[in-house]
């Protein structure tokens, strides 16, 4: 019976920290197109000291082109790649919440740069991408590829 227990104890310690390590927005992340809900992009969600970075990994627009750049940037990103591109920078996760804020996040293809806040939901299968300026702002969701 010992045995039994050590073994079911076990079983659900492999269950439960897979799921509790998917709510972080580290990843690998499809983006969605805010007009006609179609797929955008895959962006690569990484982390380093604290601080969480994302990258644009791979183009999902039929027809995009792949060597595409960054022509509205204003900052070191202008004319840069798209592909590789970092659109987040500098998030870091909230003291006591599955929250990370106090970044920015890049809109390529308008050059503007919004405070972010990211939240995974749906027991990290999805993520909450809120891109502001003050009050004002919007939220896509993600779903998570990897």
């Amino acid at each position: 019976m010992l045995m039994f227990k050590a073994f079911a104890t076990l079983v659900c310690l492999g269950i439960a920290v897979p799921a509790w390590a998917q709510m972080t927005p580290v990843g690998l992340w499809k983006s969605v197109d805010d007009k006609t809900g179609e797929p955008k992009s895959e962006i690569r969600i990484t982390e380093q000291g604290g601080e969480l970075s994302g990258r644009v990994e791979k183009l999902l627009r039929p027809g995009a082109d792949a060597a595409a750049r960054c022509t509205a940037c204003t900052d070191e990103r202008k004319d840069q790649p798209m592909v590789g591109l970092e659109i987040i920078r500098g998030a870091k996760k909230a003291e006591g919440k599955e929250v990370w804020e106090g970044g920015k996040i890049l809109d390529p293809e308008s050059g503007k740069s919004y405070t972010l806040r990211l939240t995974p939901t749906d027991s990290g299968a999805k993520l909450d991408v809120r891109g502001s300026i003050g009050p004002f702002g919007r939220t896509q969701t993600w779903v998570r590829v990897q």
